[in-house]
């Protein structure tokens, strides 16, 4: 990380307390709460916790003179930070300390805090889209929606706020529209976009070039645990495709279907999925796209709820709950970005819980 980029990157964070009531430094606070939910602390009590247990340590990175606040302290003043704000300064400072190689894959896809709700209406779990380097594992950075249809607003504002040239920007099929295409173009980025039948015409269209077409790719076959998975990969230039259809998707260069088979238990699954590209992809480029797509949800969102129980948070108050998945992306990288110890996340979580030597290396990656 870098410390004195973290600090220099959230020192301007507004403090929304009355500055004649202050005892305990924002950063000290943001501080704690970070290196908290680094070590495995998923409530207030617990980051209390945390600080009292460590609080010596804490003091060579922060003030903490009037040693730690208690969790409602902690908690007011978390639920009280701009979430805006707050993951603006986080894209900052990734950009400032994440450079993305050629070609290399940002997956955009969205996930729902399931108990992040407002007590009384489930409907207003928070839905949260993220940009995930899946290279490197690290999240790049994050947008609120107030729900998942409205990732269609929240994509293009996203990627308006992350440098992405020369990346391969990766999204599922609601995420296929044409002015996101346009801003990722924009970004001198490329694009692999799945489509599904929301677009039916483009939908259509591809699926009769590929039914005309005969160059079919062998697929891979994998046998095991009584099931038999088979997956194949092709591509065609667009321009196989009507005029039409090419202009009204920015910089159209490749369209691709992936074919899935699936025989379990005597059942049999059979699926295509289509995707348009912006980049000249072979089958092989293809295939490393898709799959390395999937890495969003295996790498990021799987952690998140299994490793870091997110989705088993219950806390919504005010924007608690926003502040704290961006707490949780910041540890995330920090602890992907540890390259000495050899060990998983959930590994190196109770490796630093038990290890100041550890979470030292964690914070300082």
């Amino acid at each position: 990380m870098s410390l004195t980029l973290l600090t220099d990157h959230f020192a301007d964070i507004e403090d929304p307390r009355q500055a004649s009531k202050v005892t305990y430094k924002l950063f000290d606070v943001l501080f704690l709460t970070l290196t908290a939910v680094i070590s495995g602390a998923e409530g207030w009590e617990e980051i209390e916790d945390f600080g009292h247990l460590r609080l010596q340590w804490l003091k060579k990175y922060g003030d903490f003179s009037h040693g730690i606040p208690v969790h409602d302290t902690i908690a007011r003043l978390v639920c009280r930070i701009d979430p805006q704000a707050f993951h603006q300064r986080f894209i900052q400072w990734m950009q400032a300390t994440e450079k993305l190689t050629d070609k290399e894959v940002v997956a955009v896809d969205g996930k729902t805090l399931r108990r992040s709700y407002k007590r009384g209406d489930r409907q207003s779990a928070l839905h949260m889209i993220s940009a995930f380097a899946t290279k490197n594992g690290v999240v790049l950075g994050q947008r609120r929606t107030a729900e998942k249809s409205n990732e269609i607003t929240a994509v293009p504002e996203l990627l308006e706020l992350l440098e992405l040239e020369g990346a391969m920007v990766t999204l599922d099929a609601m995420s296929c529209q044409k002015q996101i295409v346009k801003t990722i173009v924009k970004k001198k980025a490329d694009y692999c976009i799945a489509v599904k039948k929301n677009q039916k015409s483009l939908y259509q269209t591809l699926q009769d070039a590929f039914e005309l077409s005969d160059n079919n790719e062998p697929g891979h076959i994998e046998q095991a645990h009584g099931r038999v998975e088979y997956r194949a990969y092709d591509v065609l230039s667009a321009l196989e495709l009507p005029a039409s259809i090419r202009s009204a998707w920015s910089s159209l260069e490749t369209i691709g279907r992936a074919t899935y088979y699936r025989l379990a238990n005597g059942k049999e699954q059979l699926q295509y999925r289509y995707y348009i590209s912006s980049a000249r992809l072979s089958a092989e480029q293809f295939a490393s796209t898709v799959r390395a797509h999937w890495g969003v949800e295996n790498r990021l969102h799987w952690v998140l709820d299994v490793t870091m129980r997110e989705d088993d948070c219950p806390i919504s108050r005010g924007h608690a709950a926003d502040n704290l998945a961006c707490f949780r992306h910041v540890a995330l990288n920090q602890i992907r970005r540890e390259k000495t110890i050899k060990a998983s996340v959930n590994r190196k979580q109770k490796m630093a819980t038990m290890s100041e030597e550890v979470l030292d290396l964690i914070v300082n990656a």
